[in-house]
Formats: structure tokens, C-alpha cells, sequence
């Protein structure tokens, strides 16, 4: 079943859903990475976004 845009709440907030291109157009913009990247970083470290966010800045370090 799909995610009812109707129940929001802190659970939705620390995760990035993959599936949801808009989720990463602005994960990807909020850290100056491509869309391929940001999809890439969820890939190998998960959905959580503190761990994405950490991620996303030591992809951005190299």
C-alpha cells in the first residue's frame, strides 16, 4: 500500500524515501550532489538521513 501523503509525522521526517523523486531532488540540491549521486548514497548507506547527510558531505570533501 502506498504512503498516505495524509500521516505525517517524525517517523517520514528522518528518512529520505528513495522512490520519491522529489525526496531526492532536494536531498541532492540541499548538498550540491547530483540526483545519480544522491540515489547512489542511499543505495550504500540506507534511508536514514542523519547517516545520509554525513554521507553526503564527505562525498562532497573528496
Amino acid at each position: 500500500m502506498a504512503d498516505s501523503k495524509s500521516k505525517r509525522g517524525g517517523a517520514d521526517r528522518r528518512q529520505v524515501a528513495a522512490g520519491e523523486g522529489y525526496e531526492v531532488s532536494y536531498f541532492a540540491r540541499k548538498h550540491g550532489i547530483t540526483s545519480d549521486q544522491a540515489r547512489d548514497i542511499i543505495k550504500k548507506v540506507g534511508n536514514d538521513r542523519e547517516k545520509l547527510n554525513a554521507a553526503a558531505e564527505k562525498m562532497k570533501g573528496k
